[in-house]
C-alpha cells in the first residue's frame, strides 16, 4: 500500500470520525498508523478534502495533522501533500531510531534525555586555558593524561586495578561487551532499560535476559532468577537508571553481590556498570564493586554533568580486562583526544565548574521532585526519581504520545525501552503492574510552569483517545 493515496472518503471509511475534535481525528489516524492499516509512505488526503467530507472547519484538521506530525507518525513534503511517515535512517540502529524525535518544532521538547545546556559549567574558562597543557603531538604518550588519571583514581567508588578513558559511556560499554560477550551469549540487562543496550547485543548476537526493577534497581530475587540461565555479564545502571530514574542503595549493591556469589556455574560472569549521572545523582557512589572487585566493570560518564560532546567516560576494573579493552582500541582510534581530556580536567578540578555542577544536581532534584508531586496529586503513579528522566505510566501509550503533541510537548515513547525475554513478553510484568504503558519525560528539560505541564501530562497519562489505542 506504500505510496497509495487514501483520500477522504477511504479515511471515513477506516476511522470513527464521530467525535470531529484536532485530538479525537489525530487520534483515530494514529490508531490507524498503529495498527497498519497506513502504511508508510502513503499519501493522506489534504487538510480541505477531510474538513468538507467531516463537515469541519480546515483548522480543525491542520491542527490534528499538526499534532500527527510533532509525534512523528505523519511529515509534510509541502506542496506534495502529507504522507504517513516511513522508516528512519538506517544510521540507527532499531530501538534507536524508535527513540528519535522527528525535527518538527515543538512547545517544549522532553523526550531527547539530554541535560539542560543552561546548567552545564562554561566551556570558554577551561578552552582558554587548555593550549598551554594540552599536548598533541603524540602517538606514543599515555593514553590518559597521569593528572585526569590521578583525579579519576581519587574520586573512583572502589579500588579499581586499572582506569582508562574512552568516547562516552556507549562506547565503554561497546568495547566491555565486544571483550565478554560471545555470540549466542547471555547477558541480564535492566526492563525498562537503555534501548541502545539492546541494540549492541542484537548486533552481538547475544540474548537478553530481563530483570525487573523498583525504586532501588535490580531485584534480588529477578537477578536470582536470571543468572539461572548462566549469563555471562550483568549491565545495569547503578544511580540515575534511564529510563525510571531509580538509584541503588549501598544495602541493594550489597544484596545484589551476594546473590552473584551465591549464584553457580557463572564464575566468569563480569558486571559492567554504567553510571551515566553519577555527578549529577543526589545519591552517593555505589558500586558492585565494593564486593566484587574482580567482576565489576564501572563506567563513569561526564556527559550529563559537563556536556554530551565532550565524548568522555572513564572505565576502571580489573587490570587484565581493562588492558584487553585498551589494546583493542588502539587498533582503532588508539586514545581520547588529550586536549578534551585537558578540557575536562580543568572541569573538574576548577571551583567555578564544580558549583555549577553542583547547582545543576539541586536543580534536577528540585525539577524531579516538583513535576513528580504534582504528578501525584493528579492522580498519576510516578515514582519518585533521581536525575533528569521520569518514567511515566500512561493508559495508551500512543494515547498519550498524540495527545501531548496536540499540546506542542514531546515525551519519548516507552517500547523501545523495554526488553523482553525469550520465554516473555515485552516490559517483564512492568505494564501489568501499572495497568497500562509508559512514556519517559526528561525532567530535566522542564525549566518552569510545573503545574500546567503536570496537567498536560496528567490528562494525556489517564485518558485514551477515540479508539482506545
Amino acid at each position: 500500500m506504500s505510496g497509495i493515496r487514501v483520500d477522504a472518503v477511504r479515511l471515513i471509511d477506516l476511522a470513527d470520525f464521530s467525535d470531529a475534535s484536532p485530538r479525537s481525528i489525530a487520534g483515530e489516524v494514529a490508531r490507524l498508523v498503529n495498527a497498519g492499516e497506513l502504511a508508510g509512505g502513503q499519501r493522506l488526503p489534504t487538510v480541505r478534502e477531510l474538513a468538507a467530507a467531516l463537515g469541519v472547519s480546515p483548522a480543525t484538521v491542520s491542527q490534528a495533522w499538526q499534532a500527527l506530525a510533532r509525534a512523528g507518525l505523519i511529515e509534510s513534503r509541502g506542496r506534495a501533500g502529507s504522507f504517513v511517515r516511513g522508516a528512519t535512517s538506517a544510521r540507527l540502529a532499531p530501538r534507536m531510531r524508535g527513540m528519535a524525535a522527528p525535527d518538527d518544532p515543538v512547545r517544549l521538547d522532553l523526550s531527547r534525555g539530554t541535560p539542560d545546556p543552561l546548567l552545564l559549567p562554561a566551556l570558554g574558562p577551561a578552552l582558554s586555558r587548555v593550549s598551554a597543557k594540552a599536548e598533541t603531538g603524540s602517538y606514543q604518550t599515555e593514553p590518559v593524561i597521569p593528572p585526569l588519571a590521578r583525579v579519576l583514581r581519587d574520586s573512583w567508588p572502589s579500588d579499581a586495578e586499572a582506569i582508562m578513558v574512552v568516547d562516552g559511556a556507549l562506547d565503554a560499554i561497546s568495547r566491555t561487551l565486544e571483550q565478554v560477550v560471545r555470540f549466542g551469549d547471555r547477558v541480564v540487562v535492566e526492563s525498562p532499560g537503555f534501548p541502545p543496550f539492546l541494540d549492541l547485543l542484537e548486533v552481538l548476537g547475544a540474548v537478553p535476559v530481563p530483570v525487573r526493577l523498583d525504586e532501588n534497581g535490580m531485584r534480588p530475587e529477578s537477578l536470582a532468577a536470571a543468572l539461572r540461565k548462566r549469563p555471562a555479564a550483568v549491565l545495569l545502571q547503578p544511580r540515575a537508571q534511564n529510563p525510571t530514574g531509580a538509584s541503588m542503595t549501598p544495602a541493594r549493591a550489597e544484596a545484589l553481590a551476594r546473590t552473584i556469589e551465591a549464584a553457580e556455574r557463572v564464575d566468569d560472569l563480569v558486571v559492567i556498570e554504567d553510571d551515566h549521572s553519577g555527578l549529577i545523582s543526589i545519591e552517593g557512589d555505589v558500586t558492585l564493586g565494593t564486593w566484587l572487585p574482580d567482576r565489576v566493570v564501572h563506567v563513569r560518564s561526564f556527559s550529563k554533568s559537563h556536556g554530551p560532546d565532550l565524548r568522555i567516560a572513564a572505565l576502571g576494573g580489573p587490570r587484565d580486562l581493562i588492558e584487553h579493552i585498551a589494546g583493542r582500541r588502539m587498533l582503532g582510534p588508539g586514545w581520547t583526544s588529550r586536549m578534551l581530556q585537558t578540557i575536562l580536567l580543568d572541569l573538574l578540578v576548577d571551583g567555578t565548574a564544580i558549583n555549577t555542577v553542583t547547582e545543576a544536581r539541586r536543580q534536577y532534584y528540585t525539577r524531579q521532585r516538583t513535576l513528580g508531586d504534582a504528578l501525584r496529586s493528579r492522580g498519576v503513579a510516578a515514582a519518585p526519581a533521581d536525575g533528569i528522566n521520569l518514567w511515566m505510566p500512561v493508559l495508551g501509550e500512543r494515547s498519550a504520545l498524540v495527545q501531548l503533541a496536540a499540546a506542542g510537548i514531546r515525551v519519548a515513547a516507552g517500547t523501545p525501552f523495554l526488553a523482553a525475554s525469550d520465554a516473555t513478553d515485552a516490559a517483564n510484568g512492568m505494564r501489568q503492574r501499572a495497568g497500562g504503558d509508559f512514556v519517559r519525560v526528561t525532567v530535566g528539560a522542564m525549566r518552569e510552569n510545573a503545574d500546567d505541564l503536570a496537567d498536560d501530562l496528567a490528562s494525556a497519562a489517564t485518558h485514551l483517545a477515540a479508539g482506545g489505542y
